[in-house]
């Protein structure tokens, strides 16, 4: 009759303030289709700004760190192909290629190469220490695994004391040595690390 005719969904209108509505009269209902809807906008590609190392309508967002975001979301998830996918695409790795590298010796138990690589990455000394000191503990605990006590010996005392972190740690690993059952029962040892190199 007198109502306006809308090919909008229901979710799409929007009535008009309740005091503009009493002005009109009963036989009239404004409804004015939304422009902007949340949906919208999520559909909308994100702007490059400038150089196209910023994203957004504000550019405040770096592109690069924007995607490693998602790359690193998509892995935490156990979408391995598909963070592999936006890297690849996308250009932009998750880690750089030393990172990459360090991440393969340590998987593969190649420590002293690790250690190396690791003082290449550009760190803190202290978190470089710390790093080399996890890494030279799993190093020593496999070489008391396989019974090579004289190298884990020497491991001990050239590599990790001159660190000059965790002492109280150092302490008992050194009893591992003479004790092997002592590390069972102070919780220390190795990770399962047959058939690595090191």
């Amino acid at each position: 009759m007198g109502v306006a005719e809308d090919s909008e969904p229901p979710l799409k209108r929007v009535k008009g303030p309740l005091e503009e509505s009493k002005s009109l009269p009963e036989d009239h209902s404004t409804t004015k289709s939304v422009s902007c809807s949340l949906g919208d906008q999520m559909a909308r590609p994100l702007t490059s700004q400038g150089d196209g190392e910023t994203i957004g309508s504000q550019g405040v967002i770096r592109k690069a760190e924007f995607i490693k975001i998602i790359t690193r979301a998509l892995y935490s998830l156990g979408y391995d192909k598909s963070g592999a996918l936006l890297e690849e695409e996308s250009g932009i790795p998750l880690h750089s290629s030393v990172v990459n590298l360090f991440m393969g010796q340590v998987t593969n138990g190649k420590w002293d190469d690790s250690v190396a690589t690791l003082r290449t990455i550009g760190l803190s000394d202290e978190i470089m220490k710390s790093a080399s000191f996890l890494i030279l503990e799993q190093k020593f605990l496999e070489l008391l695994k396989m019974e090579k006590v004289a190298v884990a010996l020497d491991t001990l005392r050239n590599e990790i004391v001159p660190l000059h972190v965790n002492l109280d740690r150092v302490h008992k690993l050194a009893s591992c040595i003479i004790s092997p059952s002592q590390c069972i029962r102070l919780g220390i040892s190795g990770q399962d690390t047959e058939g690595t190199k090191g």
